[in-house]
């Protein structure tokens, strides 16, 4: 039943044209009449070939970025020990009063920061089931864009207090692996990016999500 309702979805314009043309050269049919309705068919089949392979990419790239946001979410989030506020926390080990204030602001943006992916997470997950993947494709995209660089900010910053202040090598080889894993789901997100850009429309550029850097030695 699958395979013949995908003949029929897909096969029915040229199923038609050759019925049509049967007809036509069994009852002896005018010719540019007959040829005239075999080209509309035609056409018409091609339109909507051509919306029914982009509502297909569209589909596809709806649910990559479903994907990503859910990876983005485990292992990057919440409890993970590879999330950067994980890392950050692990900066009260080192004595310097002014670090732990940093730190401990970084502690409360972090349950306002989990609460939104939260909800993006829910969002994505709801409207993905109603398929109406070019209504708010776009949208969700640009959010996680914005979630990405927000969180991208906690990254940089790290970044550079870790090359003023001598921190743990526990914490240096934890940011390592957060490093190796981050960097691998940022090249899949700006390829999603690049994909997205060649069946909708969207401003945003695949360099615009960051890559994070390596502490040096």
């Amino acid at each position: 039943m699958y395979i013949l309702r995908n003949i029929v979805s897909w096969g029915w314009c040229p199923i038609l044209i050759t019925a049509l043309a049967v007809v036509g050269l069994r009852y002896e049919w005018e010719f540019w009449p007959l040829t005239s309705a075999l080209i509309v068919i035609l056409v018409v089949g091609l339109v909507v070939a051509v919306i029914r392979a982009r509502e297909k990419k569209l589909e596809l790239l709806a649910q990559r970025l479903r994907q990503l946001a859910g990876h983005f979410k485990r292992r990057f989030t919440g409890n993970s020990s590879l999330s950067i506020f994980a890392i950050i926390d692990s900066l009260f080990k080192v004595e310097n009063p002014e670090l732990w204030d940093w730190a401990r602001a970084c502690d409360m943006s972090q349950r306002i920061f989990n609460t939104w992916c939260d909800s993006f997470i829910s969002r994505v997950e709801s409207d993905i089931r109603t398929r109406s993947f070019s209504v708010y494709l776009r949208t969700y995209l640009n959010e996680l864009w914005l979630i990405v660089t927000h969180y991208y900010e906690f990254v940089e910053q790290f970044y550079e207090i870790a090359g003023r202040v001598e921190i743990p090598q526990e914490t240096i080889d934890q940011y390592s692996r957060f490093v190796v894993e981050y960097n691998a789901f940022a090249q899949d997100f700006r390829d999603n990016i690049s994909e997205l850009r060649k069946v909708a429309r969207t401003e945003i550029e695949p360099p615009s999500v960051k890559l994070a850097r390596e502490l040096s030695g």
